[in-house]
This record gives C-alpha cells, structure tokens and sequence, in this order.
C-alpha cells in the first residue's frame, strides 16, 4: 500500500515560500491566506479538495463564535497528539484563549513551520511562541508514518 511521504508534503509546503499573503486565495506564487496554503498542499499530494470553502471574512471566527475550521480538520484529516505532531502535520492555533482556532501552519520539524500570516509572503518560521496558541494538530490522509 503506497501512502504520502512527510518529506513530500514538507517539500510542497516549502515550494509556497515567498508566495504573497492574499485573503481567500490558494494560487501557489500567487496569494494564499493559511487555509489557502494547506488547500493548495492538499491539492498536490492528496488530491482535489473534498470540500469547496465557503467565503470567508477575515474576522469571521469572531463573528460566527464557532469552530468551524477545527470541525473542518475533524473531517478531512487524522487527529494527532497535539505534543506528537511531526513534520508534515497540520497544526491549529487559537489567537486568544476562549476564541475559535482560526490560523493553520503546516509543520516541517518539531520546531519550525510553514505559515501564511496576513501582511507578510508565506514563511518559515520557529514555531517558538505559537506553540502556546496550538489547539489541534492533524495528519494529512494517507500519511506514512
């Protein structure tokens, strides 16, 4: 049984290095937002996306009071251990406590990730202070361990 490589989906996620931050967008060198990213890394190593994401305001977290995105990582990827997670994991940060989780990263080590964060291109990036912020990590389908 062949699966997904996490050195493939670190790979892809590198590939969108430098690529503008654009609410809402998932084109690769183009504009992405972090649900853009994780779309677009979808996309390449699992496949089309199994569900269209509806349009979105950028306080929109705030404003339905619900965890839409970490229900939306319940059902497309596998639950991992929040302190397990390794590379090629989806990980899910709450800004504030008390708030829905709102942000995504994809990790490429058990310290770095990369992220779309708005005003800056996608990056690297320690994951350093986020860590307190994790609320979920994931395993993309298909995963090898």
């Amino acid at each position: 049984m062949s699966g997904i490589a996490r050195a493939a989906i670190v790979a892809q996620a590198r590939l969108w290095i430098g690529t503008p931050y654009r609410h809402q967008a998932s084109l690769i060198h183009v504009g992405c937002d972090c649900l853009g990213l994780v779309r677009g890394v979808w996309r390449a190593v699992v496949g089309p996306e199994p569900e269209t994401a509806p349009p979105y305001s950028p306080d929109w977290a705030e404003a339905l009071g619900e965890e839409t995105l970490a229900l939306a990582a319940h059902r497309h990827f596998a639950v991992v251990e929040m302190n397990s997670f390794r590379a090629g994991d989806v990980l899910l940060f709450r800004f504030r406590d008390h708030s829905p989780a709102k942000h995504l990263g994809i990790a490429t080590s058990a310290t770095h990730m990369v992220h779309a964060h708005g005003g800056v291109c996608v990056a690297e990036a320690p994951i350093g202070l986020w860590r307190k912020k994790l609320a979920g990590a994931f395993g993309f389908p298909g995963v090898m361990n």
